[in-house]
């Protein structure tokens, strides 16, 4: 069965504006996520216990997502009002920038408490400028969309997230097999932070070059914008809201347990080499990648709620797989285990780009969407890592899937909540 390309094609530069800008906000955000798994502990805090520096390096890490509904707002706000393209500019520009400047933070040792201020005010423009980029990068592709095509267009912002990972965690690997542990905590890690600079100026190149969708032109020439886009989404889309914001749920927690957190724990705690376990990683996220291409096809073809309900219920199931494979102590297992956890992953994340978008009418739909995606990974992404971490050392590993089988559970109630809404759209 041949595959229909003319779509892609017609659309290729906005297609490969949200795919490349997602993809270096993204890999911004995974760099500071390995670099805070691996070297930021023992750097930017006192020397309590290796347990008390990882906890605290997570708690950063964590930041970020308390920034992103902020983000979600402010760039909502804009977005809602002036365009989608402008505020995808300004949002890659802030996370870019907030990225660039911690490759030239002090450490501890060199400034005190002035480095972890100086981390965490930089962790929190990361996730500020995060906080408007996927909404937006969403309603690029879906708003461009042919009819019947939306999770396939959807799904390309979704797709930046895998090819993120993979610059991001390749790019630590080859400083691992290059670089001695000492050189590598001396000042390699400071490389891809630098790196990020090249990224960005590749997003904005794309980007520039796009124009405004044409759902908003439509609206903007029917009804001036909507004041207070935030004010109206409370107001008048509260249950949406609420449900966009618990579905979101898994796809956070699977990814920053079998990322993150796995890759913390997996090379301190169950003493697995890391080049060896980014390497497995790497693998492991091609799984991600295919399972968002499949949710994307198959929710054109039956429903974006439908493959979403299907992941959920996955996500569950690999709940109580998860624990255990990580521990095994064997490679292929714990590939197995890492690679069925990111194929789930990309079922529940790849139908979003449309499924959050379609809960939202056009005037608030930057802000539903932005605010939704972000606060949802407050309670899945920022919270998963320090509570893995805190499970694991109460029950041990296989206490950990504990937390996904959780995620599941609530993202399928947020699912159930909009179900009638869904069916009628």
């Amino acid at each position: 069965m041949s595959v229909d390309l003319a779509p892609y094609r017609k659309h290729r530069r906005i297609l490969t504006a949200s795919l490349v800008g997602t993809a270096v906000e993204f890999y911004d955000f995974y760099i500071y996520g390995t670099a805070a798994a691996l070297v930021f502990g023992p750097l930017f805090f006192p020397d309590e216990s290796a347990s008390a520096q990882l906890m605290y390096s997570f708690m950063t890490f964590g930041l970020a997502f308390f920034a992103r509904p902020v983000g979600a707002i402010v760039f909502g706000h804009y977005g809602d009002r002036i365009g989608r393209k402008s505020t995808l500019v300004a949002s890659l520009m802030l996370m870019g920038g907030s990225t660039l400047l911690i490759a030239f933070l002090p450490t501890y040792a060199m400034a005190g408490w002035i480095a972890p201020l100086l981390l965490c005010i930089l962790r929190f423009g990361q996730g500020f400028g995060l906080g408007g980029e996927w909404g937006g990068a969403a309603l690029l592709a879906v708003e461009n969309a042919p009819p019947g095509w939306k999770s396939r267009f959807g799904m390309f912002p979704q797709l930046g997230a895998p090819v993120g990972f993979i610059a991001a965690n390749g790019l630590f690997l080859i400083l691992g097999v290059t670089l001695s542990d000492a050189d590598f905590t001396s000042w390699g890690w400071r490389i891809p932070f630098l790196f990020s600079a090249l990224l960005v100026g590749l997003g904005l190149w794309v980007r520039l070059k796009i124009g405004e969708t044409p759902a908003f032109t439509e609206a903007l020439e029917q009804k001036a914008p909507v004041g207070v886009p935030i004010g109206e989404l409370l107001r008048g889309h509260l249950i949406p809201t609420l449900a966009g914001t618990f579905a979101v749920v898994a796809c956070f927690a699977i990814f920053y347990l079998a990322t993150s957190f796995a890759l913390a724990h997996g090379t301190s705690a169950l003493g697995y080499p890391k080049e060896q376990f980014l390497l497995v990683q790497l693998g492991a996220i091609l799984f991600m990648a295919g399972g968002i291409v499949f949710a994307g096809y198959a929710s054109d073809a039956s429903s974006a709620q439908r493959v979403l309900t299907w992941g959920c219920g996955a996500t569950i199931l690999i709940g109580f797989l998860f624990g255990p494979s990580l521990a095994s102590g064997s490679w292929p297992i714990v590939f197995l285990g890492l690679a069925a956890a990111l194929f789930v992953m990309g079922l529940v994340y790849g139908p979003l780009g449309s499924w959050l978008t379609a809960l939202f009418p056009v005037q608030v739909r930057y802000t539903g969407a932005s605010v939704t995606f972000n606060a949802g990974g407050i309670l899945g992404g920022a919270m998963a890592p320090i509570i893995a971490q805190a499970l694991a050392e109460r029950g041990g590993t296989p206490m950990v899937g504990l937390y996904l089988a959780l995620a599941g559970v609530v993202s399928w109630l947020g699912l159930l909540m909009v179900r009638r809404q869904m069916a009628e759209s």
